[in-house]
């Protein structure tokens, strides 16, 4: 009953990168434990900015507009609806790493390199939050994200937030060299070498089955600089366990989840919490705005939300009550001026969502 009315309001079968429905909440964990905020990221901007506890922030995803009856988007504009966005009160905005344009996923994002995007971003805009959502991993040399990752936030000034992926595109995987089979072994080595190369990055050593070794003889450049550390985000499952997912990441962002279970899903991460540390819960939605903004908000196949302002607010504000720390738009279905849209953010959703 549900597909049937799926199908006649046509949603789309809209993919997110890193996309896995596996299930994964399953039980509705302990009471909550107390958990404190990462000292590590207490002079962090960014971190400050996108995570605060209690508090649901957005986040925008490129090419920040609405195209949905394009596989590709015209992003000519993806600079001033970024500083739009900004203007807003948008809290961040995510870049996602696409390499290649496959039929079947018929969306290429913003369809230019994310790296030379997040730098341009960081150059013309002043306080919004930049996001990799995510780097892939497997596809990548953690040296090359680490390299890319500390120039994005120095030229930013700290308003990086790295975010990572396992990758869902098979056929990329062959274009690389990489076996399909074996990306969530690939996602770990390349987390583990990523993390050391930020935190250990002088003559740094390292051993593993994907990516080589080094041998203590060279050094990163750049480097963060003192006293300040990078937040890793994982974007999707990344093919690990919770438990991984619970205490690795400084911060996950998913998406496929629904109104009810939200919930369940921050207990059951804090349940599994090891760190004493508080590690905030997100997910990505796809957004199509309304022109009413009283026009009932209805969630589809746990990821597309459609409906008007008003009621997304009151949608929103639940999911922060429950526990919801930042959530990704991404209003590629909208057919509205993104103009628009982000009035009907700025009026009628970012004053309601964190009330009381």
């Amino acid at each position: 009953m549900a597909e049937e009315q799926e199908n006649k309001l046509n949603i789309p079968n809209l993919q997110i990168l890193g996309q896995d429905d596996s299930p994964l909440f399953q039980g509705a964990g302990s009471d909550a434990k107390s958990v404190t905020y990462p000292k590590k990221f207490s002079n962090h901007p960014g971190f400050k900015q996108v995570f605060q506890p209690g508090k649901l922030t957005f986040g925008l995803m490129a090419p920040f507009k609405g195209y949905p009856d394009s596989q590709i988007a015209d992003v000519s504009d993806l600079f001033d609806y970024a500083k739009a966005a900004e203007a807003a009160g948008f809290d961040a905005l995510w870049i996602r790493d696409v390499p290649f344009y496959d039929q079947y996923f018929g969306d290429v994002g913003q369809g230019l390199d994310p790296i030379a995007t997040l730098g341009a971003l960081a150059m013309t805009t002043d306080k919004i939050v930049l996001g990799s959502a995510g780097f892939i991993l497997p596809e990548r040399n953690p040296i090359y994200v680490v390299q890319a990752a500390v120039s994005i936030d120095r030229l930013s000034n700290h308003r990086f937030l790295l975010g990572l992926v396992s990758g869902d595109r098979k056929n990329e995987f062959k274009a690389f060299g990489r076996d399909w089979n074996e990306r969530g072994e690939i996602f770990r080595e390349g987390w583990d070498l990523t993390k050391k190369s930020l935190t250990h990055p002088n003559r740094l050593h390292f051993s593993g089955n994907y990516y080589g070794k080094l041998t203590g003889s060279l050094s990163i450049v750049p480097q963060l600089e003192d006293g300040y550390s990078m937040p890793l985000v994982a974007i999707g499952r990344c093919r690990q366990e919770l438990s991984w997912l619970a205490n690795e990441p400084d911060a996950w962002i998913w998406h496929g989840i629904g109104e009810d279970e939200t919930a369940s899903a921050v207990k059951k991460l804090n349940d599994l919490n090891e760190d004493g540390n508080w590690h905030p819960f997100g997910y990505q939605n796809f957004v199509e705005l309304l022109d009413d903004p009283d026009a009932p908000c209805e969630l589809f196949n746990k990821i597309y939300l459609r409906g008007g302002a008003k009621s997304m607010a009151q949608f929103w504000r639940k999911q922060r009550k429950e526990g919801l720390n930042h959530v990704i738009i991404n209003f590629k279905p909208t057919k509205r001026p993104i103009a628009d849209c982000l009035a009907d953010m700025e009026k009628y959703v970012f004053p309601e969502v964190n009330k009381d």
